[in-house]
């Protein structure tokens, strides 16, 4: 039987190891998202002709129950209203953020800033519009 010296495999063995821990050293590095704005606009349109929708049939399912003049259709048509209005918002802000993301890295973070206040003021509008609406 032939055996070989255990002294003999030892380099080959470590040269096996420092490649396979270097091996993945040369990896590519994972792909940077590329802002998508017209995705993200259709999106938001999908969404809010999904609101508007769902508005339709809360106001004619409260229509059907109650009959036209109750105050179920209102709120409902009040609701609905609200419910579009933050779909929008969220909407306008997702395109916005896309958009920032197009920018130099400089002055992403302004953008970013002027988007979230933007949307804070769409938010606050739309429920003090509701708010105004249900007393």
């Amino acid at each position: 039987m032939y055996s070989l010296p255990v002294f003999r495999l030892a380099p080959t063995a470590a040269m096996l190891t420092i490649l396979g821990v270097c091996g993945g050293c040369q990896k590519k590095p994972a792909p940077v998202a590329v802002p998508d704005v017209a995705a993200a606009q259709l999106e938001a349109q999908q969404e809010v002709a999904k609101a508007k929708a769902e508005a339709r049939n809360g106001i004619k399912s409260a229509t059907k129950i109650m009959g036209p003049d109750s105050k179920d259709v209102a709120r409902a048509k009040i609701t609905g209203a609200f419910d579009i209005a933050m779909t929008r918002a969220d909407g306008n802000h997702k395109v916005a953020d896309e958009k920032c993301l197009t920018l130099e890295q400089s002055a992403q973070q302004a953008c970013k800033d002027k988007a979230e206040t933007d949307y804070q003021t769409a938010v606050s509008q739309a429920k003090a519009a509701r708010d105004s609406q249900l007393r």
